[in-house]
């Protein structure tokens, strides 16, 4: 029987709302409706289920490069209420840009065993495109659906999606 894995990527008020400190626009938005539909879809095939979770210190280095968000802790940093995750569903902070940095998602998946790990969420060209970097590098068979990613960049999102695809082997559809 395949097993099965979703990830979904810091979908997070500071990205998702239009209030949040570093909104990824009106594309992020839009694909809340096809990872709902993903999300329900592996509850009920009971799929490993992981929500990674931008979570930085209020000092952390990463604002010389973005402005201040997700700072953990805050309602930035917090999953979109139309996410909100179940009882028994992995939420992961992270503080760096691919889901493998000094968490322990490396070891999640390694006892789970997923046949092939689904990923979605923001931003395409950052988190996700770092996080599918590191399932390549560990070998899983990745699905990346153009539906369910989005970013502040449509030129970084469209070259991040042929890089996942052709040097990553991810499935983009």
């Amino acid at each position: 029987m395949s097993q099965t894995a979703l990830i979904i990527v810091d979908m997070l008020n500071d990205f998702i709302d239009e209030d949040g400190a570093l909104f990824c626009g009106p594309g992020a938005r839009d694909i809340i409706p096809f990872i709902c539909a993903r999300l329900a879809a592996h509850r009920q095939a009971g799929s490993l289920i992981v929500y990674l979770q931008d979570a930085h210190a209020p000092d952390d280095l990463e604002f010389t490069k973005f402005p201040r968000h997700c700072v953990a802790g805050t309602w930035g940093s917090r999953i979109i209420d139309e996410l909100a995750p179940a009882a028994g569903e992995r939420v992961i902070p992270k503080t760096r840009y691919s889901g493998f940095y000094a968490t322990d998602l490396d070891a999640v998946l390694a006892a789970y065993g997923p046949d092939e790990v689904e990923v979605v969420g923001v931003c395409t060209s950052i988190c996700v495109m770092d996080t599918v970097g590191g399932l390549a590098n560990r070998d899983y068979p990745t699905r990346v659906p153009r539906e369910g990613v989005a970013d502040f960049d449509a030129q970084a999102h469209q070259f991040s999606l042929q890089r996942m695809e052709r040097l990553y082997g991810a499935i983009v559809q």
